[in-house]
C-alpha cells in the first residue's frame, strides 16, 4: 500500500443526484466537459466503462501544451464505485507511473458525496501537482453539474 504522503484524498459534495455524478465519470461526452485542469481543454475522450475497458483523455492548453491520460477500468459498480488505473503522458511522450484512482459516490439526500483517492505516486511533488489539477477538475465538474441541473449549456 502506498504511504500517506503518496496519495491524494479528496472529498467533495456535489449538488446533484448520484446517478448523474456517476454518469459524468463514465460517459465520454460528460468526461470531456471537465476532465482537464483549468487552462486546458479536452480535445479527445474515449472510454469503455466496464471492468477491463480502456479509457483515454487528451487535453491541450491555449499555448499548445498537450497531455494524455489513459488507463483501464478495474471496477465499475453503478452508481456507487469506480476503480481505474491512470497513467499520464506529456506531448513529448514522457510517461509517469501507473496510479490507481478510486471514486466512491454516496447519496446525501439528492446531493452526492464523492470520496476520491489516487495512489501510487513516485514523489510528493508529482502527487501535489496532481492534487492541484484534480481540485481544478472538480471545480469544473461542479460547474458542469450546476449547468446540467439548471438547463444551461456549458
Amino acid at each position: 500500500m502506498a504511504t500517506g504522503r503518496h496519495r491524494i484524498p479528496i472529498v467533495r459534495i456535489f449538488d446533484a443526484p448520484r446517478d448523474l455524478v456517476f454518469r459524468t465519470w463514465t460517459t465520454a461526452e460528460e468526461v470531456g466537459t471537465w476532465f482537464a485542469p483549468p487552462g486546458f481543454e479536452v480535445t479527445r475522450c474515449e472510454l469503455d466503462a466496464r471492468p477491463g475497458g480502456r479509457w483515454q483523455v487528451e487535453f491541450r492548453s491555449a499555448d499548445g501544451e498537450t497531455h494524455r491520460e489513459y488507463g483501464e477500468f478495474r471496477e465499475v459498480v453503478p452508481p456507487e464505485r469506480l476503480v481505474l488505473t491512470l497513467t499520464q503522458a506529456d506531448g513529448a511522450g514522457n510517461t509517469g507511473a501507473e496510479t490507481v484512482v478510486t471514486v466512491v459516490l454516496a447519496d446525501q439526500g439528492g446531493k452526492t458525496e464523492m470520496t476520491f483517492e489516487q495512489t501510487g505516486f513516485e514523489s510528493v511533488a508529482v502527487r501535489d501537482g496532481n492534487a492541484e489539477g484534480w481540485r481544478g477538475c472538480f471545480d469544473k465538474l461542479d460547474q458542469h453539474l450546476f449547468d446540467v441541473s439548471t438547463g444551461r449549456t456549458s
